[in-house]
């Protein structure tokens, strides 16, 4: 691949130290789930994306932590879809429309970036450190989705069972998106997830479940 070229942080914008972030973050992934996290150096991630060790360590606090741009991508996504949310809608019918709209238009992350970050969360199952960024990443969509919840259902985020909602209905993602990784990255076919309106139907109802069925309806 061609080296990226290597420029001050101090003078990047959000967009370009984003976009640094997640190559890195590309490189470094491919190679953990090479060679394994252990005999992968923060000297050859930076070699791969053609910068200097010193810049990776600029933008990285740890040379697991690299895996985190690349995980996050779809949390990201999941939660703009969910922020944007309306009442009059269902859980199923909204995440349905929009990522089927979303797969229309240009998708926000890449099938080979989804296949690094279902590699990562697949080998945090046996890396301590590359569970801390899934999980990390997990805990931010907790604190996004109370937002959500609590605006849906005119209570205060720090509301106790707001809360507890939140935290149930990212931990059905939670393991929805290890369930799902672990069987594409064990030889099942991902065009057996490609049927949006089902899958959405799956996460929905799953979500509704777990919540009581207080996360899902339409409010009118």
């Amino acid at each position: 691949m061609a080296p990226v070229k290597e420029k001050n942080s101090g003078g990047m914008s959000e967009v370009r130290r984003a976009r640094l972030r997640l190559e890195i973050s590309r490189e470094a992934a491919r190679l953990f789930w090479e060679q394994g996290v252990a005999a992968t150096s923060g000297d050859q991630i930076a070699q791969a994306v053609g910068l200097s060790t010193r810049t990776i360590w600029r933008h990285f606090r740890s040379k697991e932590s690299c895996a985190e741009p690349i995980v996050m991508q779809g949390v990201v996504t999941l939660m703009s879809v969910l922020r944007a949310w309306p009442r009059e809608s269902s859980l199923e019918g909204h995440l349905a429309a929009e990522l089927t709209r979303l797969g229309r238009e240009r998708p926000p992350v890449d099938l080979a970036d989804e296949m690094l970050a279902m590699k990562m969360i697949r080998l945090a199952d046996t890396e301590p450190a590359l569970r801390t960024a899934w999980l990390m990443a997990c805990d931010q969509m907790e604190r996004e989705m109370g937002q959500v919840i609590a605006a849906r259902l005119e209570r205060h985020a720090d509301d106790l069972d707001v809360r507890m909602h939140a935290a149930a209905a990212v931990s059905v993602v939670r393991v929805m998106d290890e369930d799902i990784g672990a069987a594409i990255l064990a030889g099942s076919d991902p065009a057996d997830f490609a049927d949006v309106p089902a899958l959405a139907r799956r996460y929905a109802q799953a979500i509704s479940a777990a919540t009581g069925s207080v996360i899902g309806p339409p409010i009118s």
